[in-house]
């Protein structure tokens, strides 16, 4: 949820931590602040809104000598979202400041027991609550490790934390409960963040935070330990291979938009090293390590969800595999019945998602194999899961998902083969169309991306002013007409609703008026006739119709909007796009922030 950054070495610091903060924007943009000690006086400024409001105060200041700082960008959960709920927070004796990534779900208990001790507090946030904890847990056992480490046993929640005090500004303190952090490995200086762009731009060298466990850093040494019996730990440092120009605009308007367009590459190194042309086969070793699942339960959220869902199809169709699709937040309060054989697969973009991550556990309590499904090395799903296999889109900043997607199907689609492979049901023709289809796909795709948005353009200024949206879709298109609906309503605030085109007629098709248009995928495949039959009923109501189709269809709509003949359901990753690139230019047309869209953070690490 939120964005964090802690720095001590040799550079001036607060600079460097509003760098940071910048390449973590993406994870909240409510409000900013940074702490430091100047002048032997800890400090903080803080501000409402984005960051540039912060840097506007700052610019005012001469910060040029602290050479440790502690910066947090917020996504609000307890507090509104202004000045004195941002962090850092200070103690109420201001002799230290916390950032604070979570939630303490025991804030009121622990602020009455504080309040009762003579505690007061400045702000409604359970962060300022935790703040106060551990100046208390300072006052019992007489350091900063031990008062952080008895805060620990104390706090219930997920939350990752840094803490700096005033009378020892060179050094700093984390720990982290189920919420994302990674300490980065420097020369003469070093930092922990809750995301590796944080400091990507001075070291590439990194050691991935468990859960359960305390960090401390200055300028010339860094140690973890277990946060609450503060024994050492040992940790291996990762060197990560891309670097910070994989994180930047290159030239494009959006992150968002850099990031759709970076998908034929995307395809290209989700596919590097995992098929082998000339044999056609599919080669996941890692996957190779568990049998084939008798039955097969897909965990996500969001975007992710929307991937199972379109792998649901190739799994069951080609592998014969029985799926259940399950939104990680209702699996973890079900009683979920898991059997021997069952395999669960999570699909995370991050590998830090909270209920997500909580489904992997519930799984691995009952003994059930993991695969996890993920983007980013060394994070908690990534760890903890049976098998992890990577997608490898590289890093994702805007917040609206959209090459990761992208990988997550192709990797899905690999998924697919290599167990119906293993299962010995790969139909030689469909191994033939496949591999063929999968081979062409990456340069057929950066070829129409530009005729794509040109499209995408023409249309969304047409229908900018539509306040409702109907997005349909049969088979796999119904998945991606779920996707294409959240985009939508994601960036540009535009209500919309993804349906299977056969469900309309069950009670959606009484909101049909001119006024409310409907969004179809139509393509010749297999689900035409029943689509095309769908929106003569939308149009026989007076609904616009835009359909994704192929050359030569025989629909008769408003728009129909072509896209290449591509075998299915390869023909999902031109669709994808198309309706990325929709949802992106009715944003942009509209003025909305399409990285940072309103309410919204790129992780979302509490329930």
């Amino acid at each position: 949820m939120c964005g964090i950054i802690g720095y001590t070495g040799h550079r001036p610091a607060v600079p460097l931590a509003v760098k940071g903060l910048k390449s973590l924007e993406y994870r909240g943009y409510d409000s900013a602040g940074v702490a430091f000690v100047q002048n032997n006086k800890l400090t903080t400024v803080r501000a409402e809104g984005k960051l540039g409001n912060l840097e506007s105060k700052l610019e005012t200041m001469n910060i040029s000598i602290a050479t440790s700082c502690m910066g947090h960008t917020r996504w609000a959960t307890h507090g509104a979202p202004i000045e004195r709920n941002a962090h850092p927070h200070k103690s109420w004796d201001e002799s230290l400041a916390i950032v604070h990534n979570g939630i303490i779900e025991n804030y009121q208990e622990l602020k009455d027991q504080l309040s009762s001790k003579g505690y007061g507090f400045r702000s409604e946030t359970d962060s300022e609550v935790f703040c106060n904890l551990i100046a208390e847990g300072v006052k019992q056992t007489g350091s900063l490790e031990k008062g952080l480490s008895w805060a620990v046993t104390q706090a219930e929640g997920a939350y990752s934390v840094l803490v700096m005090e005033e009378s020892n500004p060179n050094v700093i303190y984390g720990a982290r409960c189920a919420c994302p952090f990674v300490l980065g490995v420097g020369q003469g200086e070093n930092f922990v963040a809750s995301d590796v762009p944080a400091f990507l731009a001075y070291t590439r060298n990194v050691v991935f935070l468990d859960d359960g466990e305390l960090v401390r850093i200055d300028a010339n040494s860094w140690e973890v330990k277990n946060a609450r019996t503060l024994e050492p730990i040992e940790k291996e440092v990762h060197h990560i291979e891309w670097d910070v120009q994989a994180a930047q605009k290159d030239g494009y308007k959006h992150f968002m938009l850099k990031e759709i367009f970076e998908q034929p590459r995307v395809v290209t190194d989700c596919l590097a090293g995992r098929v082998d042309w000339q044999k056609q086969e599919v080669l996941l070793p890692e996957l190779g390590t568990l049998p084939v699942p008798k039955r097969l339960h897909i965990v996500a959220c969001g975007t992710s969800f929307n991937a199972g869902m379109w792998a649901q199809h190739l799994f069951e169709s080609w592998a014969r595999i029985p799926v259940s699709m399950e939104i990680a937040s209702e699996f973890r309060y079900r009683d979920v019945i898991l059997e021997e054989g069952d395999m669960v697969l999570v699909i995370s973009q991050s590998g830090e998602t909270a209920d997500t991550l909580a489904a992997l556990r519930i799984a691995k309590e009952q003994g059930i194999p993991v695969v996890g499904l993920c983007n980013v090395v060394g994070s908690s799903i990534a760890r903890e899961s049976n098998v992890t296999v990577y997608t490898q889109a590289g890093p994702e900043i805007s917040v609206a998902s959209t090459k990761a997607m992208c990988s997550q199907m192709a990797v899905l689609l690999l998924m697919g083969l290599s167990w119906a492979e293993r299962k010995n049901l790969l139909d030689a023709s469909l191994r033939t169309e496949m591999f063929d289809g999968l081979r062409k796909l990456p340069n057929l795709l950066e070829a129409e991306l530009p005729r794509i948005r040109e499209d995408a353009k023409r249309l969304a200024r047409e229908y900018s002013s539509a306040r409702s949206f109907f997005f349909l879709g049969r088979g796999v298109g119904y998945p991606l007409a779920m996707e294409g609906a959240l985009k939508l309503k994601e960036l540009s605030y535009i209500h919309a609703e993804g349906y299977a085109a056969g469900e309309m007629k069950h009670g959606p098709i009484a909101l049909i008026d001119p006024e409310f248009p409907t969004f179809a995928i139509a393509l010749n495949d297999q689900f035409f006739a029943k689509v095309k039959s769908n929106l003569e009923e939308v149009q026989a109501r007076a609904g616009d119709v835009i359909a994704l189709t192929n050359p030569n269809s025989d629909l008769s709509v408003k728009h129909k909007w072509v896209l290449p003949d591509v075998t299915y359901p390869l023909s999902s990753f031109m669709v994808l796009p198309a309706l990325q690139l929709f949802s992106y230019e009715s944003a942009d047309y509209l003025g909305k922030d399409v990285d940072q869209p309103r309410n919204l953070a790129k992780s979302v690490t509490v329930e």
